[in-house]
């Protein structure tokens, strides 16, 4: 089999990488995903990104692919794998540079290995032994995977990473046909309290709309790349502020298709078009994903209604079964998101660094799994089926 290097997505050949990325759950690993996100400055060098695809081919045919990217620090990977690096440096060790395969400016799961359908289990060992060969020989240090599809997770601690739990949120549609409907899913003072929530836009002024990517106007695109800086302004170091304008501006029409907005307006402004606050959800089949929001200014119970009640009344009119609004923020167990895992993946190629994160691991993710059922437990609904974590 012969393996390719890629500096970039340009390189690569869409269709090709596309029939490889078709079963995947969510678009975040599409040819033109990733490439808009280096074509339009954002996932680049000059911001820590250092593309290092690989694609492997038989018989001159692309038979898997993996999107890699070589950093030299971990901000804005939303796998806060300081401590590590921390531990490292204490032992005089090297932490940088690390390959890791993501889909970059997403904390969703999405990562897994490209591959022709039906070759898993032959092309993936390979695919293995091929990226650890690449690290060795470049005396790169850490290999990591993160927001790991769950099923990809089983399958790639079998060849030797390391499993690491953190916590996320879904709602899951259990066949609503009204939000009224899911509310009936709430004990009675939730459900109360999400009334008042969705009556205080209203007695604002405010309306929601959710415009589908090639029906926006441009304005759209604008306002989200400002709201989406204002947003990342308010967490410091954590804002991970990799998405130039232009990946907001100058989005193609193919990654428009993917991308659905819920806007929101006021009734009484000069200009009625123009949205007071934004969201920006990727969709593919009936699972949609909440990646980034912002408004021009503060509103009681703007973010609620924006990014949870808004999108949820959508998914049920669309008979969407899956929302993941995006990591953090714990009141979205009071809107009826369920906690669930979400997982990353690590090999330390120095022997004592290896070590020391199989002791700790398992300790750690114990501890977040008591986190997760804690969290999930709160969710007030009525009664509370399981859920797949």
């Amino acid at each position: 089999m012969e393996v390719r290097l890629h500096n970039g997505m340009s390189s690569i050949d869409p269709v090709a990488w596309n029939d490889l990325a078709a079963a995947n759950p969510t678009p975040l690993l599409t040819w033109e995903w990733l490439y808009h996100l280096e074509s339009s400055g954002s996932i680049v060098p000059e911001n820590g990104w250092h593309p290092v695809h690989m694609t492997f081919h038989e018989n001159g045919a692309m038979v898997a692919a993996v999107p890699l990217y070589l950093r030299t620090d971990s901000w804005g990977e939303f796998v806060f794998d300081f401590a590590f690096a921390e531990v490292a440096e204490q032992l005089g060790k090297t932490y940088y540079p690390k390959l890791v395969g993501m889909s970059p400016a997403s904390p969703v799961p999405a990562f897994r290995f490209l591959t022709a359908s039906g070759r898993e289990d032959d092309l993936v060992p390979q695919i293995m032994d091929s990226i650890r060969s690449f690290c060795r020989t470049r005396d790169i240090p850490v290999l990591q995977f993160n927001f790991v599809l769950p099923e990809w997770t089983r399958r790639l601690e079998r060849l030797g990473m390391q499993p690491w739990k953190h916590h996320g949120f879904e709602w899951h549609n259990d066949g609503y046909a009204t939000f009224d409907d899911y509310l009936q899913r709430f004990r009675k003072n939730q459900r109360r309290n999400i009334r008042r929530e969705r009556r205080s836009l209203q007695s604002q002024g405010i309306r929601t709309r959710v415009i589908h990517g090639p029906e926006a106007p441009p304005i759209i695109y604008r306002r989200m790349s400002e709201y989406y800086l204002r947003t990342n302004s308010l967490f410091g170091p954590y804002a991970a502020q990799f998405l130039d304008t232009r990946f907001f501006t100058d989005m193609p029409r193919a990654v428009q298709e993917h991308v659905w907005f819920v806007a929101a307006y006021e009734d009484d402004s000069d200009n009625p078009d123009d949205p007071l606050a934004l969201a920006l959800l990727v969709r593919r089949n009936d699972r949609i994903y909440g990646r980034y929001w912002g408004t021009r200014e503060d509103r009681k119970d703007l973010h609620f209604n924006v990014c949870y009640y808004a999108p949820i009344e959508w998914a049920i009119r669309e008979k969407i079964s899956l929302f993941d609004p995006g990591m953090g923020s714990p009141h979205k167990v009071r809107r009826g998101f369920r906690s669930v895992s979400d997982w990353s993946l690590h090999y330390f190629f120095d022997p004592h660094m290896q070590a020391i994160l199989e002791a700790n691991m398992d300790r750690i993710n114990t501890l977040e799994d008591r986190q997760i059922t804690v969290m999930d437990g709160a969710v007030p609904f009525k009664n509370l089926p399981p859920v797949d974590r």
